[in-house]
């Protein structure tokens, strides 16, 4: 699992499919993936502050030693709250005690939370997000680096490598493209299919294109609710859309995928996009979708558990059907 992600072309449906993690602290978040191995998931992502404001890397670093082989990734780590080299030294001791099992994501995190609860004031985030990334696969593949940009001026060396896949979060098309250029896979977060697939990837093939590297894959974040209440799912589905609105970025993001007047709040675009969004019904319906999503342009799923009516139940059974790919 050392090589760029775009190389491991041969991977069965299962390891193209991971499920995200929530949970109210890090022994319940390492409890939770543990139970994602056990049914044969071979994908787990978590966010910062997804196990109840703990650490995302220091839960990921203690969930490797009481798993095997279940792949972790972090979706995302906002890189304006630790240096790169930070960054690295975490994704180090993880990478050494559980070599080739770290997804590295990052990317600039919601500027509304950053700037309310850390102090910090996001000014040209992808260019920092640029050359941050650029620092960390220097010092992460190549074991140093002599960097001399805008945000950055870091000179070090260290002892050895750590060749881990390097992916960042991205939602408009600026994003997609610095994903292709320069990074292992691009997290795009409860994008509209239709988007990702006529708008994103393109912009990120493009990408790689000018740097004359192969495209990496687009892994794309879905809610999903294994009920059969499609009232009940839109009802959560519409919500977490108007949570996600509030954010700007995904705002800008639906609007460009065409539904603005689902982020002016119409009714019936609201609706009409909640449908579009979520992956949702029974586990044979919930199945046939994964499969379809997977044959027709999207290279991996990171599935969101939507709770409806019991939500230990529903992620259990969302678990076997992961499994079961």
């Amino acid at each position: 699992m050392n090589q760029p992600l775009h190389e491991l072309a041969a991977r069965t449906l299962r390891e193209r499919v991971g499920v995200y993690i929530q949970a109210g602290d890090s022994v319940e978040a390492i409890i939770r993936i543990r139970e994602a191995e056990q049914a044969g998931v071979r994908q787990a992502w978590m966010a910062m502050g997804g196990a109840g404001f703990a650490d995302v890397l220091t839960v990921l670093a203690a969930a490797t030693v009481q798993t095997k082989e279940i792949i972790l990734g972090t979706a995302i780590v906002p890189a304006s709250t630790r240096h790169p080299l930070v960054m690295a030294q975490q994704a180090l001791a993880v990478h050494d005690l559980a070599p080739g099992r770290l997804r590295l994501g990052v990317g600039p995190g919601n500027p509304l939370y950053l700037e309310g609860h850390y102090g910090l004031r996001q000014s040209a985030p992808l260019s920092y997000l640029r050359e941050y990334v650029e620092v960390l696969r220097g010092v992460l593949w190549e074991g140093r680096i002599n960097y001399q940009g805008r945000f950055f001026q870091v000179v070090d060396t260290l002892p050895r490598t750590a060749p881990l896949p390097l992916v960042i979060s991205a939602l408009g098309l600026k994003a997609f493209r610095l994903a292709g250029e320069s990074v292992d896979g691009a997290l795009a977060s409860l994008c509209p299919v239709p988007y990702l697939l006529e708008q994103a990837l393109p912009a990120l093939r493009a990408g790689a294109e000018t740097r004359s590297r192969p495209a990496p894959p687009v892994i794309a974040c879905l809610p999903v609710a294994l009920s059969t209440d499609e009232a009940a799912v839109n009802i959560a589905v519409r919500r977490l859309i108007q949570q996600l609105a509030l954010a700007g970025a995904h705002a800008r993001m639906f609007a460009q995928a065409g539904w603005a007047a689902a982020v002016d709040g119409d009714e019936a675009a609201l609706h009409a996009l909640a449908q579009e969004l979520v992956i949702s019904g029974d586990e044979v319906t919930v199945r046939a979708r994964l499969h379809e999503l997977l044959a027709h342009g999207v290279d991996e799923l990171q599935l969101l558990p939507i709770p409806i009516a019991d939500e230990p139940t529903e992620r259990q059974r969302l678990l076997r059907v992961i499994g079961s790919l």
